[in-house]
């Protein structure tokens, strides 16, 4: 998986490229932490071109959200494909996160 960021002003979007699985977890969880650490308003994980979440994935976007909600920070997903989406279908997780399908709108909504 790659990880690419970019700013918006004081929202950063995280670009998630390939699966989010178990040996990637860590390294999405440092450049969060690290995020977290130049006090953003918000961060958008740009998952579209995610195709597969495994369980440890999962956990880590939980944690992600969790994470930024205790440090006052957004957190927004955008862009899920079919696949994803039905991935927190099966496992009651699709409420557990405010879900944008375009990034621009996931980026506005926090103005």
């Amino acid at each position: 998986m790659r990880i690419q960021t970019q700013d918006y002003n004081e929202v950063t979007v995280v670009e998630l490229q390939g699966d989010l699985e178990s040996e990637y977890t860590e390294q999405l969880k440092k450049t969060i932490t690290e995020l977290i650490g130049k006090n953003k308003k918000g961060i958008v994980l740009d998952m579209s071109a995610i195709g597969f979440i495994d369980g440890r994935g999962l956990e880590q976007l939980l944690w992600s959200k969790d994470y930024c909600n205790e440090n006052k920070c957004g957190f927004r997903i955008a862009g899920l494909d079919e696949n994803c989406l039905k991935i927190l279908e099966l496992t009651r997780l699709e409420q557990e996160f405010e879900r944008y399908a375009e990034l621009a709108e996931a980026v506005k909504s926090f103005a």
